[in-house]
């Protein structure tokens, strides 16, 4: 490619940070939920929410890049010159084999990590509870339960 030909310049941020900053490209493929699409340089300008998929880019030399991203929105600006790319998450990477293994990775964290605060949550739930018992009924703590109130009729 030579250098006189106008290049794209992409940007993919998360609320964690930018991954690629107006890195120069040639090409950029992408799904929507009307499928997959391509843009080059002169692209109309137009805005669309990305699928949680991979989105492929060449550079100038002709390397691919990959980078799976949660969903998001794409906008094409300035003429077709300028893609960016905002979305929840996204994992870059350099080959699709390397990505999908860091794509399993990090569900498998994320996962975990729901798992451990669901444990951490109905502990919690637990502990309010035996602690509004010992409030409510402060003679429960004695005797092993919860007491039951005999009623006297008068």
């Amino acid at each position: 490619m030579s250098t006189d030909t106008p290049a794209l310049t992409l940007t993919i941020a998360t609320p964690a940070g930018v991954l690629v900053d107006h890195l120069g490209i040639v090409s950029l493929r992408a799904e929507d939920g009307s499928g997959s699409f391509g843009i080059r340089v002169g692209h109309a300008d137009f805005v669309t929410l990305l699928r949680a998929s991979v989105v492929r880019w060449r550079t100038a030399d002709d390397i691919q890049h990959f980078c799976a991203v949660d969903g998001g929105a794409l906008i094409v600006s300035d003429n077709g010159s300028r893609i960016q790319i905002a979305c929840r998450e996204a994992i870059p990477g350099e080959s699709l084999e390397r990505l999908e293994a860091d794509v399993q990775a990090t569900r498998a964290a994320q996962l975990e990590a729901r798992r451990r605060a669901r444990v951490d949550e109905l502990r919690l739930h637990a502990r309010a509870v035996r602690q509004m018992v010992r409030f409510l009924r402060p003679d429960a703590s004695s005797e092993g339960g919860i007491p039951v109130r005999e009623e006297t009729s008068e």
